[in-house]
């Protein structure tokens, strides 16, 4: 629920100009902060997601950086499936 709610509220932000429009910046990270945000909270929740993007906002203190920096949402480690190998015999 409180994830749904972050999400309209990014949607929000986005199609009324985000960053450009309510500060007068532009992000210095690709994705945006608020792409950024989105896709932390789709991926881990809001639990996760949120704490995530503080941090990736705490890093933005470059105001006249000329090129983006790339900064993709790290992705979930994958888990891998049990195989007969790594299954203990008891």
């Amino acid at each position: 629920m409180i994830s749904r709610l972050i999400l309209r509220i990014i949607d929000w932000y986005q199609v009324r100009g985000g960053g450009q429009r309510f500060f007068a910046v532009e992000c210095n990270f690709e994705p945006s902060c608020s792409e950024y945000t989105k896709q932390a909270v789709e991926t881990y929740g809001a639990i996760k997601g949120v704490p995530m993007s503080v941090a990736r906002l705490k890093r933005c203190n470059q105001p006249d950086l000329v090129h983006k920096i790339d900064d993709p949402l790290p992705l979930p480690e994958e888990t891998p499936s049990p195989s007969p190998e790594n299954i203990e015999h008891v």
